[in-house]
């Protein structure tokens, strides 16, 4: 009885060595945000050294996109059925394999395989990292400080890739983007292995759901597909719209299959919750947002002002640096204070405001005064809402569910990434086409008319990414409903289906077991 005792207590304590565990876990995620940018910034020098044709060339960012979004829920579940930690391991192993093989491609057909390889282990490894930072955290304000500490890398992580890339590209070369991968994967599997532990009692050995595993992975490939077909085909192309869908009748069988079996794949248990199924919806909206701001100042930054690539990405840097001190410093100081949509509310407000800002540029806007003051309150506001909507995502979730309830959030961002670039992409071109039309009959400097008709097309996407996280800012203000963490607690129960939302801030501690 006593020996119980003593191994119930030694469970109850959190683990020694979580924070170092957090840098780990943080390096592991900060490689797999990178790599949705990094790339970019190389694509022109890879697709000439390897010749790779125009038609093909979106395939190098979209087969990563592909596997990583199609196989989150499936990579979720593996988690939580063969080991966080491992699946974590594996993830990163098979990570750095594939960035070595696409750094050393020698034609199209090795870089895509990479790159499908890349977002196939990303998805093991994306879920795994964060349910593993969700079940070694346990303390409500140490929890909070280190989804703060994720969701700056989340938010920040893209920007920070857009840099880094046009630093290796242009002193080094290209495939240096893919090569800078497995220092960050070595590091993170020895903290792994040396430093993270995974609570006991945490698996879901459940047999895995086939079904859902083909049905899910088909509809959000047809789905992400969808989007980027849209982009190069256009909406009303026979292709695109076959994808949506084929997208839309696989998702839904998926939700009537996932409702009927004993073993999901996706528990509705999971996003039945208003709280956590609104966290969802509104990172994905604010993904959108940001993903087409990212895409529209490269380019206004590089094609309109001229900048290298290394300067573009060094322009980003008050973006990241806004958002750091929003996550580490304001998110997770006022999440245990106050309620969650209180925060993420007026955070995605605020970053409407900063994309807003960026609407009233034009060919002559200089930097200090168009485009800082936006880059700025959008990592203020980014910061703050991301914290706890990271933290609520798997906030009250049971153990055997954190893979498949963190899988959510990357297959959000995923999705929202997608979604944002190919969306604001087609109305910013069609954009430029109108104004370029309406123009054309006035003469005057060609090459002026068509940088005003470019910045046209970005502000005029703008507007509709202001309209897109202004939504992202509704949502969490009428879906999200629960109070502070300290008010959340999981049902202990046997059949771990439910939670309640009153308790003490003893019950809100993740139930370890089943």
């Amino acid at each position: 009885m006593s020996h119980t005792l003593a191994a119930n207590a030694e469970k109850a304590l959190p683990d020694p060595r979580r924070w170092k565990a957090l840098v780990f876990i943080s390096i592991a995620q900060l490689m797999v945000v990178l790599d949705a940018t990094i790339v970019n910034i190389a694509l022109p020098s890879a697709q000439q050294d390897l010749g790779i044709s125009d038609a093909n060339k979106q395939w190098v960012i979209t087969a990563y996109a592909l596997a990583f979004g199609g196989l989150l829920l499936f990579g979720g579940r593996i988690a939580d059925l063969w080991g966080r930690k491992r699946t974590f391991v594996t993830g990163l192993i098979g990570f750095a394999l594939a960035s070595a093989i696409g750094g050393f491609a020698g034609n199209e057909a090795m870089l895509l395989s990479a790159r499908a390889a890349q977002g196939a282990f990303g998805a093991l490894l994306a879920p795994a990292a964060l349910s593993l930072l969700a079940v070694t955290f346990t303390d409500i304000k140490e929890r909070a400080k280190a989804f703060g500490v994720f969701g700056a890398i989340a938010g920040g992580g893209g920007a920070v890739g857009l840099l880094l890339g046009g630093v290796l590209t242009e002193y080094l070369d290209w495939r240096w983007t893919f090569f800078a991968n497995i220092p960050f994967a070595a590091v993170a599997v020895l903290g792994a292995y040396f430093v993270i532990r995974e609570p006991e009692g945490g698996r879901n050995r459940s047999p895995l759901d086939i079904p859902g595993v083909v049905l899910s992975t088909l509809g959000l490939v047809s789905l992400v597909y969808g989007f980027t077909r849209a982009e190069t085909s256009g909406w009303s192309a026979a292709s695109t719209i076959g994808l949506f869908v084929a997208a839309v009748v696989l998702l839904g069988v998926f939700v009537a299959v996932e409702s009927r079996v004993r073993h999901a794949l996706l528990p509705i248990r999971v996003i039945a919750d208003r709280n956590r199924g609104g966290a969802y919806l509104s990172l994905g909206l604010a993904i959108i947002g940001i993903f087409g701001v990212f895409l529209f100042l490269t380019y206004y930054l590089q094609v309109i002002r001229g900048y290298s690539a290394i300067k573009t990405g060094l322009a980003f840097l008050p973006l990241v640096v806004a958002l750091i001190i929003a996550s580490t410093q304001i998110g997770t100081r006022l999440v245990n204070r106050l309620p969650a949509r209180a925060l993420m509310a007026p955070g995605y407000t605020l970053a409407a405001i900063g994309m807003l800002l960026f609407t009233q540029l034009d060919v002559d806007s200089s930097y200090a005064s168009g485009i800082l003051p936006g880059l700025v309150l959008l990592g203020l506001g980014l910061g703050t809402a991301f914290a706890p909507a990271i933290g609520l995502s798997t906030n009250g979730i049971e153990p055997r569910d954190a893979g498949v309830a963190s899988a959510m959030v990357n297959t959000s961002q995923q999705v929202g990434g997608a979604i944002g670039t190919a969306l604001l992409n087609t109305i910013a071109a069609t954009a430029t086409t109108g104004y370029l039309a309406s123009h054309a009959a006035g003469g005057g400097d060609a090459k002026l008319l068509q940088a005003q008709g470019l910045v046209h097309g970005y502000t005029h996407a703008t507007w509709w990414a202001v309209g897109i996280e202004a939504a992202a800012a509704l949502i969490a203000l009428t879906f999200i409903t629960a109070g502070r963490p300290s008010t959340v607690m999981v049902d202990s129960g046997a059949d771990g289906e439910g939670a309640s939302e009153t308790g003490s801030a003893q019950d809100s501690v993740p139930v370890v077991g089943h």
